[in-house]
């Protein structure tokens, strides 16, 4: 396979199985993407992500151009051999990046300008800038610089975005010069507003891209909101294209948005929650620090056959927490990974063998998501304090 392409295989309601083929392997989907935010999955090396089932990773272009620079990865052979990844890889613009900063960035016609919260120095993100970095990355998918705002009810302001956006998805496929195999998605904005939405779906689509993602999802709106808004943007999407939902990755997320019809995501979600001791198990999460942990023998999860719940207890690992060894790190990770491989997995079989509603049914019954409120109140933290941890 010389250049990127997506077969769909099987349909079970708006759930879809398909391939995704890249010159350096294929991606079943529905796929969740790791984020290697700077060229590695926090904690984990290619060994450790091949075992969990990761066929294909998330790089992020606002960070690798700061450190190392993307001079520096294209020299030594572009983001994939930079970190010893054998695979295809995806990389954002830097949109969210730049969303992320808060007051720190200013968004106008031309770009985003932002100041590094690595060192303070000045930096101009443009369409055609982020689509030199990206190809020098080697990205085989990349994504147009958008503009992402916080969930509002101010419809203008979203307008606004949405049009801006659109500009500059048309300088981007001028600028792009992708090689055999590269990719460039499009990104469908609009807030929580379904004509926006649609508006932007048949602009976005009226370029002929090779596949297409779902942006502006995840900015403070409620779950309800979430499913509904990508569930109605999915069916402004053509059937024959990859759709891919940015941002999101919770596990009760990704078993409603395939039902919605999406094909891949990406989110830093299961890795982060990882490393503060929050672990999936098959009815929820569990904060393995806690203290009714201690001594218990036994694996997080029985059903699990990931190497951390096949090598060690429960016990052992809120020992590792709660003595701060960075063991506790990437044991915690593969757990999580693998637990979310493993749960596409699943639905992919269930949507090829045509049981998917069955599958899902049962998955959200059994399985406890965090309490609404406490997940907006955590997210309204990182707000609060984004631009300093990113």
């Amino acid at each position: 396979m010389d250049k990127f392409s997506f077969e769909l295989l099987k349909t079970c309601g708006l759930a879809r199985a398909g391939t995704l083929y890249f010159p350096s392997g294929e991606v079943p989907t529905p796929a969740f993407v790791p984020v290697a935010t700077q060229g590695s999955v926090k904690a984990l090396d290619p060994n450790d992500l091949r075992d969990v089932g990761a066929r294909i990773l998330f790089g992020n272009t606002y960070h690798l151009y700061l450190r190392p620079g993307v001079d520096t990865v294209y020299n030594m052979g572009g983001l994939a051999k930079f970190m010893s990844w054998d695979g295809p890889t995806l990389t954002d613009s830097g949109g969210f990046q730049a969303y992320s900063l808060g007051s720190h960035v200013d968004v106008t016609d031309d770009g985003l300008k932002f100041r590094s919260h690595l060192d303070g120095t000045q930096h101009l993100f443009t369409p055609e800038k982020v689509m030199v970095y990206q190809n020098g990355l080697g990205a085989d998918i990349s994504m147009p610089l958008d503009q992402c705002i916080e969930y509002t009810e101010d419809k203008s302001e979203v307008i606004l975005a949405m049009e801006r956006t659109h500009r500059w998805l048309e300088r981007c496929v001028k600028a792009n010069k992708s090689g055999a195999g590269k990719a460039l998605f499009g990104i469908v904005q609009g807030g929580v507003f379904i004509d926006l939405r649609e508006k932007s779906a048949e602009l976005v689509t009226s370029f002929g891209l090779p596949g297409y993602a779902i942006g502006g999802m995840e900015t403070g709106e409620s779950k309800n909101i979430t499913y509904e808004v990508t569930g109605k943007t999915v069916a402004f999407l053509p059937k024959d294209r990859p759709r891919h939902l940015l941002g999101v990755g919770s596990p009760e997320d990704l078993v409603e948005c395939v039902a919605r019809g999406v094909d891949t995501f990406d989110c830093a979600l299961p890795t982060r929650v990882a490393r503060n001791g929050a672990l999936y198990t098959r009815t929820g999460r569990i904060n393995v620090t806690g203290a009714k942990y201690k001594g218990v023998d036994g694996p997080v999860d029985e059903s699990c056959d990931c190497s951390t719940c096949n090598g060690f207890s429960i016990g052992y690992i809120n020992h590792l927490f709660r003595s701060r060894e960075l063991l506790a790190f990437r044991l915690a990770t593969i757990h999580n990974l693998r637990f979310i491989m493993r749960l596409m997995e699943q639905i992919r079989e269930a949507i090829l063998v045509g049981s998917f509603s069955t599958f899902a049914k049962e998955f959200l019954e059994n399985y406890r998501p965090v309490i609404e409120g406490t997940r907006l109140t955590q997210r309204k933290k990182w707000v609060a304090s984004r631009g300093k941890n990113l």
